[in-house]
């Protein structure tokens, strides 16, 4: 081929610098990818009337939908009655290892892979405890298993779908629902077994940082303060001194005339001489006594009680982290109003296994973050369903309302199957599917929004252009006959494991589904230019796209198990290496058997 036309030259400019940004992380993808759109748009390689095509696309649509039904299994309790025969099996550590990643694997078969893993993380932590094992030794597992589970359908995964309808723009004919377990299955089952078998050795004894009573000592921030009888507070309320510490101070007790109440409320009545029992930071709370003009009295005995100073009877500190489609993520303690709101406090937060104790209230949350959160049961259990957090406590807390476990499962189910026996498109049964749930009120409208990850949207929308730009300007062909010429006389499979691992390693530092846009044209071009079967070389994008094993920011699923597990930097390497490795020697061989690299 001659030298690189100038819509090339954009082209691969545009997605360099966005890849660039992918990285970087300073920016969110989905206005990384609305930002590369624009440009093409504007320099004319994308029209102008095509711009917006991608939003339509079904691809888009489909994804959307997959988000809400897995929303709704989840909130219908399914999993929670199937992880009670957890109780049955011997606490050994390859069987519970092999029982928790085979049941999350099942569950992200048909799932969102974030919601299976927070379906059984705090059943993965309670059995862990049972079995006197530190989480860590469990929770990893069953992060990759969730991402080893997506391979296997149609709807396992958003990429899955995005490769079925490159095949469908490429053959005439979509992927179906079970295509991809051809492969799938056989690369879910030597992973999982790997994991339990070998694996397990590989994963350190990480103790959790943020943990009450363990290496949190949360004693150490908590100080009482006296109200004078001249304070300008005597008679305001709780909330007033909310407003005044900007959620930096937590008021977790008060004590009047030798009685203690646990976690006042915003509306009780402030008198002189309270003793008012305070957590924070040293920094914060000093400015917080100089602008209230409070009086330090130190502690009474908190070290030695402060399991009696934060809980009761009717109150309550929980663990709980923020998943990636909470309500709270990307806000602050302030901007939230916690208390005043939710009447929680916020008594401690944790980032990848480090507390973060200085102005509490100001730390944006981030998927991942473990919050220590203290209140009333049920203004708790309250916080946790409207912001969408997931508790880790032992305690019976949830993220939704169980209700009516049967009949979500029956409507997904006729949409499986009427999108897996070609009776209806996939595209349209889920819509359907998440129609029928809407009409009998068991989604409300709210929810049903929330349910969906809108910056995954905007990516996929913005980025199917890009994907089809690269194509059309004929960069992807060129990318094709480089990777063609790397295999030279090698066997032919050489160039399919050249697109898996290329996969593999873009999707450990870019979200997954943006690769699958990248990586599935050059994968066609591959394919095209070496004169063989696309399907092989499709199917290779979507296991490679799906295997963001090496690093805790690959995927949503790693991230969320970060804090929970204690883990560093490195624990995921230690595992995701030789795993990733085992589903390259094992996929290749499965994908030449599944899809012929013959025409």
């Amino acid at each position: 081929m001659n030298g690189l036309s100038m819509d090339e030259l954009i082209v691969f400019a545009v997605l360099a610098v966005a890849l660039a940004l992918f990285v970087w992380g300073k920016w969110r993808y989905d206005v990384v990818a609305l930002l590369a759109l624009l440009v093409l748009a504007v320099a004319g390689i994308v029209p102008a009337s095509d711009a917006y095509l991608g939003f339509g696309h079904p691809a888009v649509v489909t994804v959307a939908a997959v988000l809400i039904l897995s929303k709704a299994l989840q909130d219908s309790g399914v999993v929670d009655v199937v992880a009670k025969c957890y109780a049955r099996i011997p606490s050994i550590p390859i069987l519970r290892i092999l029982s928790l990643s085979g049941i999350t694997a099942f569950a992200s078969a048909f799932m969102n892979n974030v919601g299976a893993v927070s379906l059984l993380m705090p059943v993965t932590i309670r059995v862990a405890k049972r079995d006197r094992q530190l989480p860590s030794r469990y929770l990893l597992p069953v992060a990759f298993a969730s991402l080893l589970g997506g391979m296997v359908t149609l709807i396992g995964t958003p990429p899955n779908i995005i490769i079925s309808n490159f095949r469908r723009d490429e053959a005439g004919v979509a992927f179906q629902m079970f295509d991809f377990a051809l492969v799938g299955v056989g690369v879910a089952l030597v992973g999982i077994a790997f994991m339990a078998l070998f694996g397990r050795r590989l994963i350190p004894a990480r103790r959790a940082r943020l943990a009450l009573g363990d290496t949190l000592h949360i004693e150490e921030y908590m100080t009482e303060l006296r109200v004078p009888e001249d304070s300008r507070f005597v008679g305001s309320q709780v909330r007033d001194l909310e407003e005044l510490a900007e959620e930096d101070v937590a008021i977790v007790g008060m004590l009047r005339r030798g009685e203690v109440y646990v976690a006042p409320s915003s509306s009780e009545v402030i008198d002189a001489d309270d003793i008012l029992i305070v957590e924070a930071d040293a920094d914060d709370l000093r400015l917080f006594v100089d602008s209230s003009g409070f009086v330090l009295v130190g502690s009474r005995d908190i070290r030695a009680d402060v399991d009696k100073t934060l809980t009761s009877d009717e109150v309550l500190v929980v663990e709980a982290i923020v998943i990636p489609e909470s309500s709270a993520s990307g806000k602050s303690a302030r901007e939230l109003h916690l208390h005043a709101t939710y009447d929680v406090n916020l008594l401690g937060i944790s980032r990848r296994g480090t507390r973060l104790a200085r102005r509490l209230g100001s730390i944006e949350f981030l998927p991942g973050d473990v919050l220590l959160l203290q209140g009333r049961t049920d203004s708790v259990q309250a916080a946790l369903t409207r912001l969408e957090l997931l508790p880790l406590a032992e305690r019976d807390l949830s993220i939704g309302q169980k209700r009516r476990p049967l009949f979500p499962v029956a409507v997904f189910g006729a949409a499986v199957l009427l999108s897996a026996f070609g009776v209806i498109p996939i595209q349209i049964s889920f819509v359907a599917a998440a129609a029928v749930l809407l009409l009998t009120r068991f989604l409300t409208l709210q929810p049903l929004y929330r349910s969906i990850d809108w910056p995954v949207i905007v990516l996929l929308g913005a980025m199917i252009p890009v994907g089809e730009a690269l194509q059309t300007t004929g960069g992807a062909e060129r990318i094709a006959i480089f990777i063609a010429d790397m295999s030279g006389s090698l066997p032919a499979w050489t160039a399919l494991g050249i697109v898996l691992v290329t996969t593999m390693l873009l999707s450990v530092i870019i979200n997954n589904a943006a690769a699958v846009v990248v990586m599935a044209p050059i994968g066609i071009a591959v394919a095209t230019t070496l004169g063989m079967n696309s399907d092989p070389f499709l199917m290779a994008v979507a296991i490679g796209a799906s295997s963001a094993f090496l690093t805790p920011i690959g995927h949503q699923s790693n991230t969320i198990v970060m804090g929970p597990g204690g883990y560093h930097f490195s624990d995921y390497l230690r595992l995701g290496f030789p795993l990733s490795l085992l589903i390259v020697v094992v996929a290749i061989p499965l994908i030449l058997w599944a899809w012929p690299l013959g025409n």
